[in-house]
């Protein structure tokens, strides 16, 4: 019985992480739509302005939960409107290193308070 009920509490503690985590994510999504961003947006974005270089792909999906194929698409996306640029890298032609533009960093830098806002918000106690 006892193993039993440890079980459950295991059980209800991963869902009160998802539960947390869905209601975070939204949040973040409405306070960063008004920017034109999503929350996965946000993040690719904030990988990049804490690296002092463009990073590769593979590097950025290890900080960022998202498939190889979502990735790509949202990379694409942010290219198209002028956030990052991606180019070949010198030293690995098959490979696709990603950076910032100044828009890109200047549009990070606005939107970092909003995010970290949400974060306290929803986080903190």
């Amino acid at each position: 019985m006892a193993a039993k009920k440890a079980e459950q509490a295991l059980v209800d503690q991963w869902r009160d992480i998802l539960t947390l985590h869905a209601r975070t994510q939204c949040e973040l999504d409405r306070a960063l739509q008004q920017h034109g961003l999503c929350g996965s947006d946000f993040e690719v974005l904030d990988v990049l302005a804490g690296g002092e270089c463009a990073q590769r792909v593979q590097e950025i999906a290890e900080h960022v939960h998202l498939s190889q194929s979502a990735l790509s698409r949202l990379i694409a996306r942010l290219e198209k409107d002028g956030l990052v640029d991606r180019h070949m890298c010198p030293e690995d032609r098959r490979g696709v290193k990603v950076g910032l533009t100044p828009k890109g960093r200047a549009l990070h830098g606005d939107v970092l308070p909003v995010q970290r806002a949400v974060l306290t918000r929803m986080l903190s106690g």
